[in-house]
């Protein structure tokens, strides 16, 4: 690793490409503590004291605090993200849409730009609902968090909310674009890590005022050292299906004849379902949590991390998206007709439907497995820590985008190091076993 970190300063474009993201990621985290205007953030700090280990913690962790601090970018990625859900299960229903997404790069575009749309709605209904919940919220003391209450009010944070949000997402489509990894990941991967020095401060905090033991530091953090590795080892878990292309003769060369495989990843949804799983559970959760109705507070209190309804909502969801995204990013159809087009074949299975068939079953399986497997991770450490006084929130969700997250992004600095005839990160890579 040390190798692949030397080799990254004799590529300058790499070496621009990670510069540019940092430097971006600095502007988020900065624009993350401009307050909005008009509130009283005292009151608002002692308020979101008391919502620890709620919905709105688990929000506030997704936006990198900004939500705690009511910034400009308190929204966060959160519409972004569920405006890209709603387009893709268009995608499936309407036939307009599914015509675009297989035209290539000028579909994507005009997709995307549909995407910005919904985001910016969002934004909007998101934004007017916090801004009436705020002004019906008060304090421990009692005292409004809103310092003049009104449609002026109102109407400046739908403004501030809506556009701080539509640069975020400008942010993360100029780091997907001229930086390094995803851009929207990373932004989320930047709002969650940076809650972690905090979290180590409050730890020996608690630890000095003997409210935590040490025993129990030792086990939290031996159980989250056992999912980060339970997290990389299925993350980078492969089934891989073999595939033997026939000899064929054009001409006077001979073409084929090779063996190779399919790789068909464990989890071939990534950080993906817990994302949109928290983004879908968060939307009609947080506006609950404005409104002072009995019916919609019942609501925001049964949705919260470690309750029966929110863990069961979730899991359900992740499984849903699991499938989903698999489906939407990889066609058994397609695969075995490319397949079938270049000569290729799975041993003891016919070409085509039957190769199509074969490799949906395998599909299937796989995403089951990583299904339950994202649940596990993402649901279990939840149901254990809240059950116990930490003074941060932790859970599997958070840890599987941070890991899932920095394994992509490290990838795709292996993959510009290796096309540049460099060695990578890994010592097991192409270019080592060339040698």
């Amino acid at each position: 690793m040390l190798e692949g970190l030397k080799n990254i300063s004799k590529i300058p474009e790499l070496q621009k490409r990670i510069l540019f993201t940092f430097f971006l990621l600095a502007i988020y985290r900065v624009g993350a503590h401009v307050p909005t205007p008009g509130i009283d953030t005292a009151a608002l700090a002692a308020f979101f004291e008391q919502a620890k280990g709620s919905l709105l913690g688990l929000f506030d962790m997704f936006a990198g605090g900004a939500l705690s601090n009511l910034s400009v970018f308190a929204l966060g990625i959160m519409p972004y993200i569920s405006a890209s859900i709603i387009l893709q299960l268009l995608t499936v229903a309407i036939p307009y849409l599914e015509k675009l997404s297989k035209e290539g790069e000028a579909g994507r575009r005009k997709i995307t730009q549909y995407t910005r749309y919904g985001t910016v709605i969002l934004s909007l209904i998101q934004g007017f609902g916090i801004s009436i919940g705020l002004e019906n919220m008060a304090g421990p003391t009692g005292s409004s968090i809103v310092i003049n209450t009104g449609w002026a009010f109102r109407l400046m944070t739908v403004i501030t909310l809506t556009a701080g949000t539509a640069f975020i997402m400008w942010l993360g489509e100029q780091i997907t674009e001229k930086g390094i990894g995803n851009g929207i990941s990373l932004i989320i991967f930047a709002g969650i890590v940076c809650r972690g020095p905090e979290a180590i401060i409050n730890t020996f905090r608690l630890l000095a005022s003997g409210e935590m033991g040490i025993f129990f530091i030792i086990i939290l953090t031996l159980m989250m050292v056992l999912v980060v590795g339970v997290i990389v080892f299925v993350e980078s878990g492969q089934r891989r299906i073999p595939v033997q292309y026939a000899k064929r003769v054009i001409g006077r060369k001979m073409y084929g004849g090779q063996s190779t495989h399919l790789p068909l990843k464990v989890n071939t949804a990534g950080v993906i379902p817990p994302i949109f799983a928290s983004s879908i559970i968060m939307f009609p959760a947080t506006i609950a949590n404005f409104i002072p109705h009995p019916w919609m507070k019942s609501m925001a209190d049964a949705m919260i991390p470690g309750r029966i309804g929110y863990e069961m909502l979730y899991v359900a969801f992740i499984v849903f998206f699991c499938f989903f995204y698999t489906a939407v990013t990889f066609n058994p159809v397609d695969v075995a007709d490319n397949m079938k087009k270049y000569g290729g074949y799975v041993p003891g299975i016919r070409p085509g439907k039957k190769t199509a068939e074969y490799i949906d079953d395998v599909l299937t399986k796989l995403t089951f497995g990583g299904a339950i497997y994202v649940s596990a991770v993402c649901v279990l450490p939840s149901i254990m820590i809240s059950y116990f006084n930490v003074p941060f929130y932790f859970g599997g969700t958070a840890l599987l985008i941070v890991v899932g997250v920095a394994l992509d992004t490290a990838g795709q600095i292996e993959t510009h190091l290796l096309t540049r005839q460099y060695e990578g990160f890994m010592k097991k890579g192409r270019i080592a076993r060339r040698r």
